[in-house]
C-alpha cells in the first residue's frame, strides 16, 4: 500500500523509518507448461499485453514437442492481487474507520472496553470489508440457465479473504460457536483464489461447467459423480443438489422407466437439502436447517444420520439398473456418514478435506478446541508442494501463534494489512494484545503495534499521491509519532502552494502551531529567493517574523521612488496591499503602506487642492515623522517632498511644536551625515538648505500667527 516511488536523490532521505530495499527477496513466477519439459533448447522473454511476460520455451531437436508458448502475469502471480490505484483507494478509504476506532479507545473504561469493544471492531471490520470488495459467493445458482452452475462474477482478492479470516477467528464473538460453518463459507467465496497454487474443486468445477454444455446423460459419466461428491465434501449443498436434478430420471420420457432410480435421486437430495448446520441462520440459496444451540443440533444431526443409515439399507438399491447412479449415490451417501476415505478421495487439497472432516466426522465441534490437531492431520493426507499465502496464514490462526499470524500477515500482505488488522488481532487475543503493545528495548522502546504503524506511515509519506493521510498513522503512535510527524512536514516542498496549505492545517489539527509558523518562514525564504516578493512578504507576515520583515523592508526602501512624481514606486503597489493595517505581521514594512498613502497625498497638492486637505497632508507627515518604523534614510525624502506644505501661502499648516520636531529630525539627519558608512540620499545637492530655510520660515510664521 502504495509503492514507494522513484527518487532522484537518495531513497533514505525520505524516510521516517530507516531501512533498506536491498532485503527485498525477488519473486518467483511459474511457468505452468502443459507439452514442454525441461531442459529447454531455447528461452524467449517479451513483452506481452499490460504487466503480461510471453516466454517462448523450445525443445531441442529430437524432443516431443517443439515447445510451447506461455504468458505470465506479474501483478496477479497468485490471483487476487490488487492494481496499485485500486490500493490508493483502500489506503484512503480506511483512514476514516481507524482514526475513528482509535477516538473509541480513549474515554472507555477498562469494564465497559471488555463488553462492548469487539462491536466497535467489528463496525471497523465491516467499514474495511466494504472497501476490499463485496462478497460474493461463486456457488450461486442461476435461475435461467439450469447448467449453469457457477455465477461469473468478479474474483474476489487475497486481501479481503485474508481480512476476512481475521475477522472470523479474532473479532467476530457471535460466530466462536459456529466456526466451521463460517469457514464453509469462506471457502466459498475463495477458494477460487487457491487454485493460482494447488488444484482446487472450484477450479475442477468450473473445467466441468463447460464440458456440460455438450454433455446429453450427464448421469453416465463418470467425472458428473466426482464433481457431485467434490461439491457435497466441501459443503456446497446447492451445487450437489442442482446437478441431482441434471439427472436423466428426471426427463418426462423417462418417469415411466425409471422410477425406482428417480426415487433414490430423489431421497438423497432431499437428505442433502435437509442436512442439519450448527448457525443461527442461512442465506436463501443455501441448503439446509439451521440449529443456534448445540444441543438441538446434536438431537436434529442423530435424527439425520439415522434416515441416512436407513437409505443406505435400503432393498431398493438392488433393484437400480444403472449401475452409475447407484454407485454414485452410494458413494454420496457414505461422504454424508462420515467415511474418511471416500472424503480424502473427493477433496483436492487440504482445507477442502479439513473443511468436510469438520462437517461429516466432527459435526459438534465449537470453537478452536483441537483444530490444529485435526488440521496437522489434513495437511499430512493432502501434502503441498506450493503453499498460498493464504494457508500460511489459516495455519498460524489454527496454531494459535500469534508470531506465525504477524508475519504472514506481514510478509504476505504488506504493511497495510498489518496496521489494520492489528485492531482484530488484539479484540480476540489477550496473548496477542499483551504482545503487541508490551514496549521492546530493541527498537527504540516503541511496541510492535507502533512499529508498524510507523512502516505504515513511512510508505504512505514516500508517495506524492498518499504522504497527506499517513499523520493519521503517526499521531496514534505515542512514543515516536509526533517528531516523525514534524520530520515529514518539514520534508514537504513549500513551493507548492496546495502542499503547504494542507501542512499547515494538519498542524492545526494536532496542536503543532509551532511547525506550521516555521514552514511559513520558510516558505516566506524561499519565495523571496526566487523573486516573488509579494508572496514571501504574505507568508512572512503568516508566521509573525518580525526579523526578516524588517529586514525585507530595508532591502525594499532602496528599491521605492525618491519623488512624487516617481513612476516606479507603482510596482510595489501589490505588495503594499498585503501588508494590510496591523503593523504587528507588517513589520518594519509597516511604513511602505503609509508612505504610499502620503506621496498620494502630496500627488494632489502639486494638482492644487484646499487648505483643509493640505493640512490633512501635514499631518500625515508629523505621523510619518513620528512613527518609529519610518527609516532615517527616508527622512530627508519627506521633509523635501513636503517643500510645498512648508512654504503655504494663505497661512502657515504647522504650528511651532511640529515644526521645532522636524528641526530636531534634521538636526538629527545632520549628526548622522558625519557618520562613517552614512549613503547621501538620491537628492539635489541644495536639497537640506531648502528644507533648513522652509522649517525656519514656517517656524517664523507661525509664532507670529499664535
Amino acid at each position: 500500500m502504495p509503492g514507494v516511488t522513484s527518487d532522484s536523490g537518495e531513497f533514505n532521505s525520505l524516510s521516517i523509518v530507516p531501512h533498506s530495499l536491498e532485503t527485498q527477496t525477488p519473486r518467483v513466477y511459474p511457468l505452468r507448461t502443459r507439452r514442454a519439459a525441461p531442459p529447454f533448447g531455447r528461452v524467449s522473454i517479451s513483452w506481452a499485453r499490460g504487466n503480461t511476460l510471453r516466454v517462448s520455451l523450445l525443445q531441442p531437436e529430437g524432443a516431443d514437442s517443439d515447445g510451447e508458448v506461455v504468458e505470465v502475469n506479474l501483478t496477479n502471480a497468485e490471483g487476487g492481487e490488487i492494481p496499485e490505484a485500486q490500493r490508493r483507494r483502500i489506503a484512503y478509504g480506511s483512514v476514516t474507520p481507524f482514526a475513528l476506532l482509535q477516538s473509541r479507545k480513549n474515554p472507555m473504561d477498562e469494564l465497559q472496553y471488555d463488553k462492548t469493544w469487539w462491536v466497535h471492531v467489528m463496525e471497523y471490520s465491516n467499514e474495511i470489508k466494504s472497501l476490499l470488495g463485496a462478497s460474493k459467493s461463486y456457488i450461486t445458482p442461476t435461475i435461467e440457465d439450469p447448467k449453469a452452475l457457477l455465477k461469473d462474477v468478479e474474483e474476489p482478492t487475497s486481501l479481503k479473504a485474508a481480512w476476512e479470516l481475521m475477522e472470523l477467528f479474532y473479532a467476530d464473538k457471535q460466530s466462536q460457536t459456529w466456526i466451521p460453518e463460517r469457514l464453509l463459507d469462506w471457502l466459498a467465496d475463495f477458494d477460487c483464489l487457491l487454485s493460482a497454487t494447488q488444484p482446487t474443486f472450484h477450479a475442477r468445477l468450473v473445467s466441468f461447467q463447460k464440458a456440460l454444455v455438450t454433455i446429453q446423460e450427464v448421469e453416465n459419466y463418470p467425472e458428473y459423480w466426482e464433481v457431485m461428491s467434490s461439491a457435497l465434501a466441501v459443503g456446497w449443498l446447492d451445487i450437489v443438489v442442482k446437478m441431482l436434478r441434471l439427472h436423466g430420471s428426471y426427463q418426462l420420457d423417462q418417469l415411466g422407466t425409471r422410477e425406482i432410480e428417480s426415487g433414490l435421486v430423489e431421497a438423497v437430495a432431499l437428505l442433502i437439502s435437509q442436512m442439519p448446520r450448527l448457525r443461527p441462520h442461512i442465506s436463501d440459496e443455501k441448503l439446509g436447517e439451521c440449529y443456534s444451540t448445540k444441543p438441538e443440533f446434536m438431537k436434529a444431526w442423530e435424527k439425520w444420520r439415522t434416515q441416512i443409515t436407513k437409505l443406505d439399507c435400503h432393498p431398493y438399491w438392488l433393484q437400480c439398473d444403472h449401475k452409475q447412479t447407484r454407485v454414485g449415490l452410494k458413494n454420496m451417501i457414505q461422504i454424508m456418514l462420515g467415511n474418511a476415505n471416500v472424503l480424502s478421495n473427493a477433496t483436492y487439497h487440504w482445507i477442502e478435506l479439513y473443511i468436510s472432516h469438520l462437517l461429516y466426522i466432527r459435526p459438534f465441534t465449537v470453537g478452536l478446541e483441537s483444530m490444529y490437531t485435526l488440521a496437522q492431520k489434513c495437511m499430512h493426507l493432502k501434502p503441498i508442494t506450493n503453499q498460498h499465502k493464504l494457508m500460511g496464514l489459516l495455519i498460524g490462526i489454527l496454531e494459535e501463534n500469534t508470531e506465525v499470524v504477524l508475519a504472514e500477515c506481514s510478509r504476505s500482505f504488506g504493511p497495510w494489512m498489518i496496521t489494520h488488522a492489528v485492531e482484530l488481532l488484539t479484540a480476540g487475543s489477550a496473548q496477542a494484545e499483551m504482545l503487541l503493545h508490551e514496549e521492546q528495548s530493541k527498537i527504540g522502546g516503541i511496541c510492535i503495534e507502533e512499529l508498524h504503524r510507523l512502516i505504515y506511515a513511512q510508505i504512505l509519506s514516500s508517495h506524492a499521491l498518499t504522504w497527506n493521510i499517513a499523520p493519521i498513522y503517526l499521531t496514534s503512535c505515542m512514543k515516536q509519532g509526533l517528531g516523525l510527524l514534524e520530520n515529514l512536514l518539514y520534508k514537504q516542498p513549500v513551493q507548492h502552494h496546495q502542499v503547504l496549505l494542507k501542512s499547515i492545517e494538519i498542524c492545526r489539527l494536532n496542536g503543532i502551531d509551532y511547525v506550521s509558523r516555521h514552514m511559513m518562514k520558510i516558505a516566506g525564504v524561499h519565495y523571496w529567493k526566487h523573486g516573488k516578493k509579494g508572496s514571501a512578504v504574505f507568508w512572512l507576515q503568516q508566521a509573525q517574523d518580525e526579523v526578516r520583515l524588517n529586514r525585507i523592508a530595508k532591502h525594499l526602501f532602496d528599491f521605492v521612488g525618491k519623488s512624487v512624481s516617481d513612476e516606479s514606486f507603482k510596482q510595489w503597489e501589490g505588495m503594499i496591499e498585503l501588508l494590510g493595517t496591523e503593523s504587528k505581521t507588517a513589520g518594519g514594512l509597516e511604513f511602505l503602506k503609509r508612505y504610499r498613502d502620503f506621496r498620494r497625498s502630496l500627488q494632489q497638492v502639486q494638482d492644487g487642492i484646499t487648505t483643509d486637505d493640505a493640512r490633512k497632508t501635514s499631518e500625515a507627515l508629523i505621523s510619518l515623522m513620528k512613527n518609529p518604523s519610518t527609516p532615517q534614510q527616508f527622512w530627508l525624502h519627506l521633509l523635501y517632498d513636503s517643500l510645498r506644505l512648508l512654504n503655504w501661502k494663505d497661512h502657515p499648516l504647522l504650528n511651532v511644536s511640529q515644526t521645532n520636531l522636524l528641526l530636531n529630525k534634521l538636526q538629527e539627519l545632520s549628526l548622522a551625515r558625519l557618520l562613517p558608512g552614512y549613503v547621501d540620499a538620491d537628492l539635489p545637492p541644495e536639497a537640506f538648505k531648502s528644507v533648513r530655510r522652509a522649517l525656519a520660515t514656517n517656524l517664523g510664521r507661525a509664532i507670529l500667527e499664535e
